[in-house]
């Protein structure tokens, strides 16, 4: 307990407090100060469940959701299976693959931003080099959400990339000598002992990338700032907004506990249906 003192410390102050403050606010009215009004139950959480705003933010968040995390796995996935093979060189590209590891989310928002940028960026000049319209990517509401997820896949990659090398890394050797005696071809090696030995961590990444996707908020507040239109007001933002632009303390409590449950639930979910399909040496 001594050792493990420090770190109660600091989830107490950093976590635990404040989740049980953003409880304790969601039932009352709590004003841009921070003081504490009057009692209002479940008021918050009615107004929420009734709120079209608020619906469109969950919506969002699950496209968003959609969006990032299967194509953050299967393009980490890919680029594993490249750098675990034994190639002149390779270490060179195992860097760059992990590259995004680090770049802050600021730094990595930020350029994306000039990537967007409606005549200077450089999409825009790609696909008017091929003689194709450029898109508002960060302004039309059809694009925003996609262009945000876009800038998301780019920036997790470096960290899924660096956990699955690890996973395949620390596979078995004998696994594949025997199936090269039975005479197992490459692809028969990846989808058979690769993919199925490799599960404990695509369980792993696909659970922390979608709390992770559930909490995004930096590349939101550089990129759009929740616009156009709401389009990408995913809930953490719109909390943030509520919260320290609105001033209404409770009401943002309301949606981060009400943010808490989903992912509980979602989580809870994903063990559940996840683990029967994971395999262990």
């Amino acid at each position: 307990m001594l050792y493990l003192s420090l770190s109660l410390i600091l989830l107490t102050v950093f976590l635990f407090y404040p989740m049980i403050m953003s409880l304790y606010y969601s039932f009352f009215e709590v004003s841009g100060g921070g003081e504490i009004g009057g009692f209002v139950g479940w008021d918050h959480y009615a107004d929420l469940l009734q709120s079209s705003e608020f619906r469109k933010s969950m919506v969002g968040t699950l496209l968003f959701v959609l969006y990032t995390v299967p194509a953050e796995i299967i393009i980490s996935l890919f680029l594993a299976v490249i750098a675990s093979e034994k190639l002149k060189g390779i270490g060179f590209f195992r860097t760059i693959f992990s590259s995004t590891l680090g770049v802050s989310v600021a730094a990595g928002a930020t350029i994306f931003l000039f990537l967007y940028h409606p005549s200077l960026g450089v999409l825009n000049n790609i696909l008017g080099f091929f003689g194709i319209d450029g898109i508002d990517w960060l302004t039309d509401s059809n694009w925003a959400l996609f262009s945000v997820a876009l800038t998301t896949v780019w920036m997790h990659i470096g960290i899924n990339f660096i956990i699955l090398l690890g996973g395949m890394q620390n596979i078995s050797r004998d696994l594949y000598e025997s199936a090269d005696i039975d005479g197992a071809g490459y692809w028969a090696k990846l989808f058979r002992i690769t993919i199925p030995m490799l599960s404990p961590v695509l369980f792993f990444v696909t659970i922390i990338g979608v709390i992770g996707a559930f909490q995004t908020f930096g590349q939101i507040d550089i990129l759009t700032g929740g616009g156009p239109a709401g389009a990408t007001n995913i809930i953490v933002y719109s909390i943030y907004q509520e919260a320290f632009s609105y001033g209404n303390f409770g009401y943002g409590s309301a949606q981060a506990i009400i943010l808490f449950i989903i992912i509980l639930i979602v989580t809870i979910i994903q063990f559940r249906v996840g683990e029967k399909r994971v395999h262990y040496q």
